[in-house]
């Protein structure tokens, strides 16, 4: 039997808009009709500090990729002798948008919401604050709404400039958003919210497994497991039982081949089998798949240019392209644990040219500890178990993200409906 809710549900009236087809009780309505627009601080280097104030500054630097707080910036303070317009204090439900962006589009109109208050907030000429009547809208509803990905485009495309985008407030004012009643925005908001805080304790768990696996590294990799003697080296203090080598004494090491010989796919199948990596970190830098290899099982490729220095160790046989670099075994060694000690970065330099690069020669005289084979399989092994934790939490963090994107296409367009009884 169906109850009240949900029978009421079923026959809600839907109307064609100039956006589509909403439903009857949602409106149409333009950000400038029902925000205004202030502009931040304007300020002078002179009026900022690192150092702790009582006045938290929030700038362009604070936004995420996108839309959001970053986790990780800077904070800045405004100096105790500067005097401030009361109407530059921010509350907590504010909304605050960039105004200026230097990071190719990526934060231009991008929105900030303020829910956690410590202390007095103000916020710079960079960003304009969207004044709104908190009774009619709901911040987080509006928050959500403007890191809608159909939104962040047309934020985009409001941007004026070349090197430095310019948003132009006259056309973001004209920019057109659906709203449902007051319960039914706080009903959004409650869900993707709810998503959001899934998405953060993954995090959390990815830092703090980030964390255990740089100290694990530390210690295994230069104290190792259970020694007691250590020798001085020209690369640190190491175990008295192990040696010091350079990798081109371990590994014949080449440069990636000209897969354009190759006979390749995007797809794999029963001929096209063996894969082609790039220097792409993004899905483990899959290329392609080809119909032969040109290189073997149990080698490692090293990234030559972008992200410099990155290995990968390879259990299949494979190619590779010209800018990454193969080291291919000479002797019987974990390529886990070497992995991993090039990933640490431990005495790792590369040096700077006007397009950054690592060579085969200058990887070649690289110097690493070499431990007996069975201690490197146990080193690598553990952080192995941390590696495999690491993945899973950041596929758990995939999923949910994918989540939160149908529940935003499907929730702020009104073509999910939400239960309000």
């Amino acid at each position: 039997m169906k109850t009240k809710c949900e029978k009421k549900i079923r026959h809600k009236e839907i109307k064609e808009t100039e956006m589509g087809k909403i439903r009857e009780e949602w409106e149409i309505v333009k950000l400038g009709e029902v925000c205004e627009f202030k502009r931040g601080f304007s300020y002078r280097s002179n009026q900022i500090t690192k150092d702790f104030t009582k006045v938290r500054f929030i700038t362009i630097n604070n936004i995420e990729k996108e839309g959001g707080i970053k986790r990780d910036s800077e904070k800045i303070f405004i100096k105790e002798s500067v005097n401030i317009d009361p109407e530059l204090f921010l509350n907590k439900g504010d909304i605050l948008i960039a105004n200026t962006d230097m990071s190719k589009g990526f934060i231009i109109g991008a929105p900030i919401l303020i829910e956690n208050i410590n202390g007095k907030l103000i916020y710079s000429m960079d960003l304009t604050k969207l004044i709104f009547n908190k009774s009619k809208i709901n911040s987080k509803f509006l928050f959500y709404y403007l890191k809608h990905n159909i939104i962040r485009q047309k934020m985009k495309s409001f941007a004026q400039g070349t090197n430095v985008l310019h948003l132009n407030h006259d056309l973001a004012k004209l920019l057109k958003l659906p709203l449902p009643p007051l319960p039914e925005q706080q009903k959004i908001a409650e869900i993707l919210s709810t998503v959001d805080s899934a998405i953060e304790k993954v995090n959390q768990a990815i830092e703090k497994t980030q964390r255990l696996k740089k100290g694990l590294m530390q210690e295994l990799l230069t104290k190792g497991i259970g020694h007691n003697e250590f020798k001085d080296t020209e690369i640190g203090r190491i175990p008295k039982e192990w040696e010091v080598v350079k990798l081109e004494e371990i590994f014949d090491i080449q440069v990636g081949g000209d897969i354009y010989k190759l006979n390749f796919s995007k797809q794999k199948n029963e001929r096209y089998k063996f894969p082609i990596y790039s220097n792409s970190l993004e899905n483990n830098g899959l290329y392609g798949y080809a119909d032969t290899y040109q290189y073997p099982e149990n080698c490692i490729t090293v990234t030559g240019r972008g992200t410099l220095g990155r290995a990968t160790p390879r259990f299949e046989k494979f190619n590779a392209i010209i800018r990454l670099l193969v080291l291919i075994p000479k002797a019987n060694i974990s390529i886990m644990f070497v992995s991993e000690y090039i990933n640490a970065r431990i005495g790792f330099r590369v040096e700077k040219t006007s397009i950054p690069q690592l060579t085969a020669p200058k990887l070649a005289k690289y110097k690493l500890p070499l431990p007996p084979l069975p201690e490197q399989q146990k080193i690598a092994e553990i952080l192995s178990t941390v590696d495999k934790r690491l993945e899973l939490l950041k596929k758990k963090k995939e999923k949910l993200e994918r989540i939160k994107k149908g529940l935003m296409n499907d929730l702020l367009t009104g073509k999910r409906i939400i239960r309000i009884c």
